[in-house]
């Protein structure tokens, strides 16, 4: 017999304080993966994302997290950010950029507010010039960079492995 036996839907781990963090969307082109990122936000322990563009959640996918995880749609990014950082969150884009740091040596702050961009434009140089940081994550082949969808799942589980208490 193996020592090892399957245990489906573990309860989730408590955490000991909510996250302060925030997940914040330009649109996108696709639902999947907008909802991927709800379930991803929900499974993370993350209570607020948000939105602009067109929101659409495929519940098949999202899961969970379509009923646990805020999502609050706003007309454009740029006024979001500013209202984010007077709420004193670190604004943190998920891009590859000149001078953008890898994800492996990133030490976020706890109050941080992940943004991530369009499936094919990433974010803009607008969007970039509010932030306070961007994070890439190294790519070793080709593409040469991940899906949105899986690219913010490495990014908050960066985030929470960090502050595994919330």
């Amino acid at each position: 017999m193996s020592k090892f036996l399957h245990v489906r839907h573990k309860p989730p781990k408590e955490l000991s304080q909510p996250r302060e963090l925030v997940v914040v969307c330009a649109p996108m082109r696709s639902n999947i993966n907008l909802s991927r990122m709800v379930r991803l936000a929900g499974c993370c322990g993350v209570e607020r994302m948000l939105c602009t563009g067109p929101v659409k959640l495929e519940r098949r996918i999202a899961r969970d997290g379509a009923d646990t995880v805020r999502i609050e749609t706003h007309r454009t990014l740029l006024p979001m950010l500013d209202s984010l950082r007077e709420e004193g969150y670190r604004l943190v884009g998920l891009e590859q950029t000149t001078n953008s740091h890898s994800l492996h040596d990133y030490r976020f702050v706890r109050r941080t507010a992940i943004v991530v961009g369009n499936e094919r434009t990433g974010l803009t140089d607008d969007i970039l010039a509010r932030l306070d940081d961007v994070v890439e994550i190294p790519v070793w082949g080709l593409p040469y960079s991940y899906n949105v969808a899986t690219a913010t799942s490495m990014a908050l589980y960066e985030y929470c492995r960090q502050f595994p208490e919330g």
